[in-house]
C-alpha cells in the first residue's frame, strides 16, 4: 500500500487509518465525500495534517478539500470528547425553547459550540433538524434522539454521561 499521510505526525494507528481509507476510496468518482465519512467513522475527526494526502490522492486542491470539510457541520477537524451532545438548531425547537436550553447547556458544561469539557467527557455541537419536530426541543446524544428537553432533563443526561467515564 502506498503512503500518503506522514506517520509521524499522525499517531501509528490513526496513521494507518486514514491511509487505508484513502487507499479504499481513491480511485471511486466522487470520492471525497464517502472518504471524509470513513475517516471521521473510523477516527471520529479528519486530522488537518491529512488534507494534503487527501488531495494529492484525489487530485483535488487542499482548499477544496478544506472548504469541504468546513462547510459541512458534520465534519470535524479535532478529536472530539467520549461522547458527542448536539442542541437542534432548527426552527421547530427554537420555537420551542432550544435557545434558551443552548445557553443553559453551554453555561452548565462551560463550553461552546466544538468544544469540549475540560474532562474530555462531552463535546458540544449544533445540528440542523433532528426530524423529532414534534417533541422539541430535542438533542442527540451518541446517535440517541431524546424531544421534549427541559432544564431538568438535560441535566440528567449529561449526569449520566458524565457518570460513563
Amino acid at each position: 500500500m502506498e503512503t500518503f499521510v506522514n506517520e509521524s505526525i499522525l499517531s501509528p494507528q490513526d496513521f494507518k487509518v486514514v491511509n487505508q481509507c484513502i487507499e479504499n476510496y481513491r480511485h471511486m468518482p466522487g470520492a471525497l465525500l464517502p472518504l471524509l465519512h470513513a475517516i471521521q467513522d473510523d477516527l471520529g475527526y479528519i486530522p488537518q495534517v491529512a488534507y494534503p494526502n487527501i488531495a494529492s490522492a484525489l487530485s483535488l486542491s487542499v482548499a477544496e478539500v478544506h472548504g469541504v470539510v468546513t462547510f459541512y457541520h458534520h465534519f470535524r477537524t479535532h478529536q472530539p470528547g467520549r461522547n458527542i451532545l448536539q442542541i437542534c438548531r432548527a426552527e421547530s425547537c427554537q420555537a420551542m425553547g432550544s435557545d434558551a436550553l443552548e445557553a443553559y447547556i453551554k453555561k452548565t458544561l462551560g463550553v461552546e459550540f466544538h468544544e469540549t469539557t475540560p474532562d474530555g467527557s462531552i463535546t458540544l455541537e449544533p445540528i440542523y433538524c433532528l426530524g423529532n419536530c414534534a417533541c422539541s426541543p430535542s438533542v442527540m446524544i451518541n446517535e440517541e434522539v431524546h424531544g421534549r428537553v427541559d432544564h431538568k432533563k438535560i441535566d440528567q443526561l449529561i449526569s449520566d454521561l458524565k457518570g460513563k467515564t
